[in-house]
């Protein structure tokens, strides 16, 4: 798994899509999903996950994360990652996707585009593009999370995804590991804890899927020890 940097860690801290057998009966439902971030124990920053209908079948799934406190905000760090994904065959697959992060020391962008008719994946940092072949069903990182949601709403206790990385399709497993009641700023659940079965990089994520498609907290220990618990949760655009 590629290490992301700490800002995006939230899209992709959480960087995970679906297989084409894991199928959904209903396309997501707009929201906007407010998390706390935290690096080692200390608040960093805020997160503010969306996902709105632009037409034609093709969704925006949109992470903007802000530098607030300490480190972060003394650099004034930000980022912003906006992925248009298409719903197929009652999955998720990815169109493009844009990340930008902005700080005093450094900055960053990537462009990924995926062409369907083609079956390549474009990949370009601003140095030149990198190509490689798509797979059906495959999400970028960036997605991943709510990937994952869908297809525990949908029954799933084991979810492979096809994650579009830098250079490759990697074949990501992951699965339900037990059940814990979570406490986070917005609210108390009894939740999923999905864990990735395929690497030895610690990672945990916390789902109420029947009530969110994103988790209500996630821990990761790739990228800085970093946590994101849910703050707040709202339906539409």
């Amino acid at each position: 798994m590629n290490k992301p940097t700490s800002l995006r860690t939230f899209a992709a801290g959480l960087v995970l899509a679906f297989s084409t057998s894991a199928a959904l009966a209903a396309a997501p439902t707009p929201f906007t999903a407010t998390y706390q971030v935290a690096q080692g124990g200390q608040v960093m920053g805020e997160a503010v996950v969306t996902l709105k209908s632009v037409g034609n079948g093709v969704w925006e799934y949109s992470n903007q994360t802000h530098g607030t406190s300490g480190l972060a905000a003394a650099l004034g760090a930000n980022s912003t990652e906006t992925t248009r994904f298409r719903w197929n065959n009652n999955a998720p697959e990815t169109v493009s996707s844009d990340y930008h992060m902005e700080a005093a020391i450094k900055s960053k962008q990537r462009h990924t585009e995926v062409n369907w008719a083609s079956n390549q994946v474009s990949v370009d940092e601003g140095k030149g593009p990198m190509t490689y072949p798509s797979v059906p069903g495959m999400v970028d990182r960036n997605t991943a999370p709510l990937a994952i949601g869908l297809a525990l709403r949908g029954g799933k206790q084991t979810v492979a995804l096809p994650v579009a990385t830098k250079r490759n399709v990697e074949n990501q497993q992951f699965k339900v590991a037990g059940s814990d009641s979570v406490k986070v700023p917005a609210g108390s659940f009894q939740a999923e804890r999905v864990v990735r079965s395929d690497s030895d990089k610690a990672f945990s994520a916390w789902y109420a899927p029947q009530k969110y498609p994103m988790p209500v907290k996630l821990a990761q220990s790739d990228g800085g020890n970093l946590e994101l618990q849910l703050v707040s949760y709202k339906n539409g655009n």
